[in-house]
């Protein structure tokens, strides 16, 4: 299960952070560390601060975008310190870590941190399934970056050990799209609304935006995302009928 869970930092400022982080993530058995464009690595400050988990760092999957970093995840989670509004179901990291576990026997899952100085931007949250808030003091709410997945890893670590117990259930065959499909799904969605005039151009609004939203909440299956697909085919071939290509 833990094999399948992957850290994804996005652009990570101080090398010695990401070490940290590999530290952090090998104390609870986490071995997937990606990087996105982080700002130095390798670096000797990252090696250093990783003290034991050289290894992590190591097999590190440095990319240039998030949507590559996910794109084979069937669930997302962005975690922020703030308790900011995405319309994605919110969550703590005792939870997260529970639905994981449980999904992890069938497809990858990553949990995914921002920058140093501001988290993840609104575009980066909103590729994501669910919003991990970490609660802390009001009056200084704000974490380290390497403190904040030390949290989620313990969690993890946590929801892992109690998966043992004979009495845990796993969802073995959770038939959740991927990412990457659902990317193609909505380039196809917005297609096909660009077509029939349901978007124009001179009003488009955030229609797109919140249709991703929605469609990121309620995580449809392959099956569902299928029906969908087909739904958009069949909008389209009438289209063709109706209007041909001139």
């Amino acid at each position: 299960m833990l094999s399948n869970i992957r850290i994804v930092l996005v652009e990570t400022f101080h090398p010695g952070n990401i070490g940290a982080v590999a530290r952090a993530m090998k104390n609870m058995g986490l071995n997937q560390l990606w990087l996105v464009s982080p700002r130095a690595f390798p670096d000797d400050e990252a090696t250093s601060r990783a003290a034991g988990a050289k290894d992590l760092l190591d097999q590190a999957r440095c990319v240039d975008s998030l949507q590559e970093a996910i794109a084979d995840c069937q669930l997302v989670i962005g975690t922020s310190a703030r308790e900011r509004t995405f319309n994605l179901p919110l969550m703590d990291a005792e939870t997260a870590a529970k639905q994981v576990i449980q999904e992890a026997v069938s497809g990858e899952i990553a949990f995914v941190f921002g920058r140093e100085t501001m988290g993840l931007n609104n575009a980066e949250m909103l590729t994501c399934n669910r919003h991990l808030f970490i609660d802390a003091n009001p009056i200084y709410p704000v974490l380290n970056i390497a403190q904040a997945v030390q949290l989620v890893c313990y969690e993890i670590w946590k929801a892992a050990q109690a998966a043992q117990q004979p009495s845990f259930s796993t969802q073995e065959d959770a038939p959740y799209a991927r990412h990457a499909e659902m990317a193609l799904f909505y380039e196809h969605l917005e297609r096909v609304l660009r077509r029939t005039s349901f978007i124009i151009p001179q009003h488009e609004g955030r229609v797109l935006d919140k249709l991703q939203r929605y469609f990121n909440r309620s995580r449809p299956e392959k099956t569902e995302l299928g029906i969908l697909r087909g739904i958009l085919n069949a909008v389209e071939e009438t289209l063709d009928r109706e209007h041909p290509p001139q």
